[in-house]
């Protein structure tokens, strides 16, 4: 939408409603009074038209006020919110119609409802400044809500990344490694590649890549992993390929400009993963991993070695198959980030195609359950690390049937651990989780493999009921908490009965 005219519209429309609400008349008997016809002054309550001075003056009239105070842009303290909203970048920089929703369709919501929108836009903002969170969060979350509304799988991207690999005669069976691409961002988008070291830019130490439109030069880490490279030229050919202009210059999304910054930035990544990872070979590898009647950690790696990719790369791709092909759908992914000897845990990425897997990243201050394989692998490969010796390459795989206590939930897990380059105190956990269900039971034969590991497991140790738990970080304060609750609503039950 066009803020500069349409808030001009939606203002005005939403002080006429809500004078004639507060005047207690219909729409006809404004339209009596004002001489203007019914469908107009609807039209003008949803924002749609906005009226020429004679008629505005004939609505002053109607309603008894005063002509400067209708054309103003100030709403009164009962609508300050919905003013906040329309001055704010929201309604610009949020492309409603990804979730089916038309600008107009949100005016008039407002239009028919403005107190309760108000009240409702209010305490958002202010469930958003008590977690102090930043816009770049609210456009990661709405970007998960868009995910998952799509199964996170986009055939469009499907489809723009096979014709690349037809155009540039990728066979089948090729993943396009390092040198491939490179060669084709300098010879056919005419970049320049520089690579740079910790030395020349110290402040850039943890960024992988940085674009320089003007000069069209990326700088990119030389100390990434080729696989990391690999995935950084492919979502550079991805803004290319698919005519993203809008876009964030660094690698790491920290301060974005609009939520399309963040979208196009998805949207490059995918087509990257898309071209790395052939679908149709992965599919195939994939029905014979889940055929096998014992878990094969080896085998699932193999199959992640046969294409030019990270863990998290890999991970990504199986989540878009597993919901387009084998109908798997009740599925989340965690990525973890953990410091060599220490035992704070961050989850940095997250979406839930379900539902039903807690907690999400909003479980602020609390110690996520030590149980979860996202976090135990960590452990296991930081060991590791210090018994043979740091290795970049080095990935660890592992699974574990995860049962949520108190609950009927289970999952099977599965999780890559490896350490984050540029990073060499940094490992990085990344999981798949798939609800044990009849369509998972009939697609995975490995479930019913003693050998796989099956533990207890709960959201965080704050609010978990197990008793015997080794592995707790803190006491279940929040879980007393509640249960005190309860004990004194039975208490008053019992003597107001």
């Amino acid at each position: 939408m066009s803020i500069n005219t349409d808030k001009v519209k939606i203002i005005f429309g939403l002080k006429i409603r809500q004078l004639r609400l507060d005047k207690k008349l219909s729409l006809s008997e404004v339209a009596e009074k004002s001489n203007l016809s019914i469908s107009y002054l609807n039209e003008i309550e949803k924002g749609k038209k906005y009226p020429k001075t004679e008629k505005i003056m004939a609505l002053a009239s109607a309603f008894e006020v005063d002509y400067d105070s209708l054309v103003s842009l100030k709403l009164n303290k009962q609508l300050e919110p919905i003013a906040e909203l329309l001055n704010s970048n929201i309604l610009t920089e949020l492309p409603l119609e990804i979730f089916g929703i038309e600008p107009s369709d949100f005016i008039e919501l407002m239009s028919q409802a403005p107190a309760k929108i108000s009240a409702f836009i209010s305490t958002i903002i202010e469930i958003s400044r008590n977690y102090d969170m930043r816009v770049e969060q609210f456009y990661f979350s709405v970007l998960r809500s868009y995910q998952e509304m799509h199964d996170n799988y986009f055939e469009d991207l499907e489809e723009s990344a096979q014709q690349f690999r037809k155009l540039f005669d990728i066979t089948p069976t090729t993943s396009p490694n390092e040198k491939l691409l490179k060669d084709i961002l300098e010879n056919f988008y005419h970049y320049r590649i520089e690579e740079f070291t910790p030395e020349q830019y110290p402040d850039l130490i943890s960024v992988r890549s940085v674009f320089d439109p003007k000069n069209n030069k990326l700088l990119i880490n030389k100390t990434l992993s080729t696989e990391q490279k690999a995935f950084s030229y492919g979502r550079e050919i991805g803004y290319q390929y698919l005519q993203l202009k809008n876009r964030p210059m660094i690698s790491s999304v920290l301060e974005v400009e609009s939520f399309e910054q963040v979208l196009n930035n998805f949207r490059a990544s995918y087509f990257a993963g898309a071209i790395l990872v052939n679908k149709d070979i992965l599919i195939g590898r994939l029905t014979y991993f889940f055929a096998s009647p014992k878990w094969d950690a080896d085998m699932l790696l193999n199959i992640m070695r046969l294409f030019s990719v990270t863990p998290e790369v890999f991970m990504h791709r199986l989540s878009n198959v597993m919901t387009s092909h084998f109908k798997i759908k009740n599925l989340f992914f965690l990525r973890f980030n953990n410091q060599v000897d220490n035992n704070l845990f961050y989850l940095t990425k997250e979406m839930h195609l379900t539902k039903l897997h807690t907690p999400h990243g909003t479980a602020m201050n609390e110690h996520y359950c030590r149980r979860w394989l996202s976090l135990t692998i960590l452990k296991d490969l930081e060991n590791e690390q210090k018994t043979n010796g740091y290795d970049a390459e080095e990935v660890i795989c592992k699974a574990q049937i995860s049962e949520y206590i108190d609950t009927e939930n289970n999952y099977l897990v599965i999780c890559l651990a490896k350490p984050s380059p540029p990073s060499r105190i940094v490992n990085s956990s990344i999981t798949l989780g798939f609800a044990i269900d009849d369509n998972l039971k009939s697609s995975v034969n490995f479930l019913s493999d003693s050998n796989l590991l099956h533990r207890k497991v709960n959201e965080t140790c704050e609010r978990c009921s197990l008793v015997d738990c080794n592995e707790r970080a803190i006491q279940p304060i929040i879980l007393k908490k509640r249960q005190a609750r309860e004990k004194l609503k039975e208490a008053v039950a019992k003597l107001t009965s």
